[in-house]
C-alpha cells in the first residue's frame, strides 16, 4: 500500500514538475505570410489570380510547398519548443490555417485557431493560433474599420483575442494587419492613422477597468515605431521610464534605430512587423513580463534571398507574377514572455 502511494506521489511529482517548467517561459510570434491562399477560386474575393487558371499559376503543388516552408520557419524560431502563441496575417481563410497547423512539423503543437473573415476584398484576414496547454482562449472579436471618407475602401480587422496563461494571467492581444501603402506613405497615411485610433479607444476602454491589464499589440502596420500612427496615435514608444502601466512600449523600435528591418524594399530596410507591450508586462513583479530588448527578428540564413550586392532579404514567394518559391516577403518577429 506504502509502495503504491509512493508511485502515485512520484508521478503527481513528475506532472507538476512538467507542467511548471512548460509555463516558465512562453514565445509570442508574429508572421506576415505573404498571401497565403488556397487554389479555390472564391467568387466574393479578387482571388483569382491565386488559382491553378490564374495568372499566378497558384496550384496545389505550390501551396503545399508554401505550407511545409511557414511551418519550418514557424517550427525552428524556437530549437526545442514550438511557439505558444502566433498572430498571423495575409491568410486566406481558416482553410488554409487548419492546412498549415495540421502539417508535419506544427501537428505536435496541437494548435487551436481565432480567425474571423474580414471584409478585405482580397480576401486576407488576420488570426491568432495558440497552443491549447499553453493558452487558455477566454473570448475574441474583431474591430472593424470603415473609413468615413472612402466608405468603399474594405481594409482588414484587427482581431482581439483575450485569454490566460498559467493559472491567473490573463493577456489581451491585439493582431493587425493595417492599411498598405498604396499611392505612396504621406497618401495613404491617414488610413494608418485612423487604425491606430480605432486600436487605441480599444486599448483606453481596457485598461480603464484594469490599469494593470497586459497588452500585447503585434501586426505588419505597414508603418515604422517612428511614424505617425504608432508613435504619436497609438502612443508606443521606448520610453523606459516605465512608472506608469498603461504605457506602450514598441520592442521593436531600438532595432529600428539600429537599421534593422522586417522587410526589404527596394534595398531599404522597414520595420513594419511591430510588437508593442504595455508597460504592465515590463515592471509586473508577479506572473509574465519580458524585458526592454526582448523583440528580436528571426532571419535564418536559410529563409533568406542573396540579392546581388549580398545583402540576405527575406526569400518571397512571388515578385510580381514570378514565382521564386520562397517563404515569405517578411521576417517573423517574436519576443519571450518569461515568469
Amino acid at each position: 500500500m506504502l509502495k503504491k502511494a509512493l508511485l502515485l506521489l512520484a508521478a503527481a511529482l513528475i506532472c507538476l514538475s512538467s507542467f511548471s517548467k512548460g509555463k516558465k517561459e512562453i514565445t509570442v510570434v508574429f508572421y506576415n505570410v505573404e498571401n497565403l491562399f488556397d487554389t479555390i477560386n472564391h467568387p466574393d474575393k479578387l482571388d483569382n489570380d491565386f488559382t491553378p487558371m490564374g495568372k499566378l499559376n497558384w496550384d496545389t503543388r505550390r501551396y503545399n510547398d508554401k505550407l511545409s516552408k511557414l511551418s519550418y520557419v514557424l517550427s525552428s524560431i524556437n530549437k526545442e519548443v514550438l511557439p505558444e502563441i502566433i498572430g498571423l496575417c495575409e491568410i486566406e481563410n481558416k482553410d488554409v490555417i487548419e492546412d498549415l497547423i495540421n502539417g508535419e512539423r506544427l501537428k505536435k503543437g496541437k494548435y487551436q485557431i481565432v480567425h474571423n473573415e474580414s471584409p478585405d476584398k482580397r480576401g486576407i484576414d488576420c488570426a491568432l493560433i495558440y497552443k491549447k496547454g499553453e493558452f487558455k482562449y477566454l473570448k475574441h472579436e474583431t474591430i472593424n474599420i470603415e473609413f468615413p471618407w472612402e466608405k468603399e475602401y474594405k481594409t482588414r480587422d484587427i482581431l482581439y483575442v483575450q485569454g490566460l496563461v498559467g493559472r491567473k494571467d490573463t493577456l489581451n492581444i491585439f493582431v493587425n494587419h493595417w492599411p498598405s501603402r498604396r499611392g505612396g506613405q504621406e497618401k495613404s497615411e491617414p488610413n494608418r492613422v485612423f487604425v491606430a485610433k480605432q486600436l487605441r479607444k480599444a486599448v483606453n476602454t481596457i485598461q480603464a477597468k484594469n490599469p494593470f491589464a497586459k497588452i500585447i499589440i503585434m501586426g505588419d502596420f505597414n508603418d515604422e515605431p517612428t511614424d505617425k500612427a504608432v508613435i504619436e496615435t497609438l502612443k508606443a514608444n521606448n520610453d523606459r521610464n516605465t512608472n506608469n502601466p498603461m504605457g506602450l512600449f514598441n520592442l521593436m523600435y531600438d532595432l529600428q534605430a539600429n537599421n534593422e528591418g522586417s522587410y526589404n524594399y527596394k534595398g531599404e530596410w522597414n520595420m513594419l512587423d511591430n510588437l508593442i507591450v504595455s508597460n504592465s508586462l515590463l515592471n509586473e513583479s508577479r506572473g509574465y513580463q519580458t524585458a526592454h530588448n526582448s523583440g528580436r527578428i528571426y532571419r535564418n540564413k536559410w529563409i533568406c534571398f542573396k540579392n546581388k550586392k549580398g545583402v540576405l532579404t527575406p526569400n518571397k514567394t512571388y515578385g510580381g507574377t514570378k514565382y521564386y518559391g520562397g517563404f515569405s516577403d517578411h521576417f517573423p518577429v517574436f519576443f519571450k514572455l518569461k515568469k
